[in-house]
């Protein structure tokens, strides 16, 4: 993929919607010394390229009752690309699993996945993960407390 040239005004607009995606044109533009106009521009070019995805609001996973952090690594019984894509769709359907990484090494996934307590979480890992016909072994490890977390790219 080819990586777009900003300019310093594309770079103070995605640093500025990374924080504040809900940030007016007016606001945005005054932020960045540009006209609300060409901000709504250079979005929309961003957006074309790629570089903007969709608008989101995040959700306090403790104040929605998932306050348990668990990182999963996951060993798969083979290689073969029909178990792969069969274990990535169980992945996807499951909206406790925030995220999930193909990995070198090891272990074969990792698995980010909120959970209500420890019990929420086994009923994921027994009757889920550890019973999927591609999945050879599991290691799961418990986040004690989030030191940094941040969805902000440098840019």
């Amino acid at each position: 993929m080819k990586v777009p040239d900003f300019d310093i005004v594309d770079r103070q607009i995605l640093r500025v919607l990374q924080q504040e995606g809900d940030i007016s044109q007016a606001a945005l533009a005054e932020k960045v010394g540009a006209s609300p106009a060409s901000c709504w521009r250079r979005i929309k070019a961003l957006e074309a390229d790629g570089v903007l995805g969709r608008t989101v609001r995040l959700v306090d996973n403790e104040a929605v009752g998932r306050g348990l952090n668990v990182f999963c690594q996951v060993r798969m019984k083979s290689h073969d690309p029909a178990a792969r894509r069969d274990f990535e769709r169980f992945v996807e359907s499951h909206e406790e699993v925030l995220e999930c990484y193909s990995m070198s090494g090891d272990w074969d996934y990792l698995l980010r996945v909120v959970a209500a307590d420890i019990r929420d979480y086994e009923r994921l890992l027994m009757q889920g993960i550890l019973t999927h016909e591609a999945v050879a072994t599991s290691s799961s490890h418990f986040a004690l407390k989030s030191v940094k977390f941040t969805t902000a790219v440098p840019v």
